[in-house]
């Protein structure tokens, strides 16, 4: 049993990993481009990722939580599992606010595509909003964070 709930929950890590870099990197390659349409379509990707990463955060929760009751030296009341879920927890709501400015850009962006395709100030200011390129980077370094804790243990002998 031990071995199926291990393999679930390592399925959703990499899925949310996945997920994450999909968004990610869907967002960096757009701030190098210029036309609304080749904006759209990289924001476009980006949301590729977002199911991805919700089908494997459901996984990483579920699967993590059933391990922990499985576990016998395991608990819930052990630090770096607090602090895994909590900072869980924090890269969704961060990842999340930090996906809706995304999602207003990429909208501008299908607007100014059919309405002739050229450059606009406005969307080159959006695509470049320094807030949610932070708090996408910031969704990610707690991932790596999270990573770290489930690799590391601290406090586990």
């Amino acid at each position: 049993m031990t071995s199926w709930l291990l393999f679930f929950h390592l399925l959703g890590a990499v899925l949310f990993f996945s997920g994450a870099t999909v968004a990610g990197v869907g967002q960096l390659v757009a701030l190098r481009r210029e036309r609304p349409s080749e904006v759209a379509l990289l924001l476009g990707v980006t949301r590729w990722g977002v199911p991805i990463v919700g089908i494997g955060a459901l996984l990483t929760i579920a699967f993590g939580a059933a391990l922990v009751a499985h576990i016998p030296y395991y608990g819930f009341d052990q630090a770096w599992i607090e602090w895994a879920i909590g900072l869980w927890f924090a890269a969704m709501v961060v990842g999340g606010i930090g996906g809706r400015p995304a999602r207003h850009t990429r909208e501008l962006a299908e607007r100014l595509a059919r309405a002739g395709d050229r450059p606009s100030e406005e969307l080159a200011r959006r695509v470049r909003d320094p807030l949610s390129l932070a708090l996408s980077f910031a969704s990610g370094a707690i991932l790596v964070a999270v990573l770290a804790l489930m690799v590391w243990k601290p406090g586990v002998s």
